[in-house]
């Protein structure tokens, strides 16, 4: 017995698929079974794209997380104490707040005198680290070498007067001293602990007007052996960015230590992330030397000051106004003052003579001759090559130690 006529039955087709359909009941069922498999597999659909939504909104959302259990704030936040990992800006600002206090802009002013017999005030800058409350900053040598007059700014605005306390032109380190009191200094870490890969911060002045310049990266590698000012040193490789102001700034672990001083970036027009620093614990003997007697010990001393000499390549000894026309090809170390009873004055070396070799090796300049010097011990004695008078002498020095003087 049929629920519905014929009829009846063809009009309901027509309406759900507009066409007609076979009266027979097996292709009634038949439709019925198609229907019923079309709306399973709707209903599949949406099941698995539910749940596919519901995974991808996990990987953006905690609300929205398939397995709330299983998916905490830790998989994609680490610990503190977790090297190595993502940070958030949280946690990098942490960092920040933790060792910016502790870095500082330096500017240093030099006289120089001019071929007209007037002189001018040039200035360089630099950055340096707090390392006792007190006062004391630790910066490079080469931010300070020469400087007539030292100023510090702090994170704060606030700018003082600096003293040098001591330098080391080997480690390429100095110390300086401004009058203030509850300072940050910066927590000294064990920089032997560093490894390659390990998260890093730059602090420092980079340009020498952009003061508290924060950058990151990581280190790249540990022990390269870089040529600066030509002395060879062991310095720590990173990829941070850093410019022309951050030397004497500072490089910070992820627990906010310092591990070492920013003292170079490889420079031309297709390098980038190539910064070094003067691992920390390389230098820590060289500090306390400093600020207990004012000097590094064990540093040989002939007792000279040397600036760079040339000569014409028209006329090597002249002094003809003509000379000006001929290109000028550096050699050698003049000997700018001898301090009275050193090695070099009781050797017999003289003002204006042109320092040429030192123990058999040729130098060309005033940081060659400085460097070779380094090379050897308090106490040893040393041939020293001269020229005076367009005519060569060999002096024999023996080295002392040098105190700070």
């Amino acid at each position: 017995m049929s629920f519905i006529s014929d009829i009846e039955r063809d009009r309901i087709y027509e309406e759900i698929e507009g066409k007609s359909f076979s009266k027979s009941r097996g292709g009634f069922f038949s439709k019925l079974l198609s229907i019923a498999l079309l709306l399973s597999v709707g209903f599949a659909s949406g099941s698995i794209y539910s749940t596919f939504t519901q995974v991808k909104f996990a990987n953006n959302s905690d609300s929205l997380a398939v397995n709330s259990s299983n998916v905490t704030n830790s998989t994609f936040i680490p610990s503190n104490s977790e090297k190595n990992s993502l940070y958030t800006q949280t946690s990098l600002a942490e960092i920040v707040e933790k060792t910016a206090n502790s870095v500082v802009e330096i500017t240093q002013y030099t006289t120089t005198q001019s071929y007209f017999n007037s002189s001018y005030t040039s200035e360089g800058n630099g950055s340096g680290v707090i390392i006792s409350d007190d006062g004391y900053i630790l910066t490079n040598n080469h931010v300070i070498n020469g400087a007539e007059k030292i100023s510090v700014r702090l994170r704060n605005g606030e700018e003082y007067d600096a003293t040098l306390i001591g330098k080391d032109s080997k480690t390429d380190i100095a110390v300086i001293k401004i009058e203030a009191d509850n300072l940050t200094p910066a927590i000294i870490a064990d920089s032997s602990k560093t490894l390659v890969g390990d998260f890093v911060l730059a602090i420092g002045n980079p340009l020498g007007r952009l003061g508290g310049t924060v950058t990151y990266g990581f280190i790249s590698a540990l022990e390269r052996e870089i040529n600066l000012d030509s002395s060879t040193k062991n310095l720590m490789q990173f990829d941070a960015a850093v410019n022309p102001g951050n030397s004497g700034g500072g490089l910070f672990n992820i627990n906010g230590e310092l591990i070492g001083v920013v003292s170079a970036k490889s420079t031309g027009y297709d390098v980038e992330g190539l910064g070094f620093a003067i691992p920390i614990n390389d230098v820590k003997q060289v500090i306390d030397d400093i600020l207990e007697r004012g000097y590094a010990t064990n540093r040989p001393y002939l007792g000279v000051s040397l600036d760079n000499s040339s000569y014409s390549t028209g006329n090597p000894y002249g002094g003809s106004i003509f000379d000006l026309f001929y290109s000028q090809i550096q050699y050698g170390a003049r000997v700018s003052s001898v301090e009275k009873d050193s090695p070099a004055d009781k050797a017999g070396i003289e003002v204006n003579d042109i320092i040429v070799s030192i123990g058999g090796t040729v130098v060309s300049s005033a940081s060659d001759a400085t460097s070779e010097i380094q090379n050897y011990n308090v106490g040893d004695e040393v041939e020293i090559g001269i020229i005076r008078n367009n005519k060569t002498y060999t002096k024999k020095a023996t080295l002392t130690e040098y105190t700070g003087q």
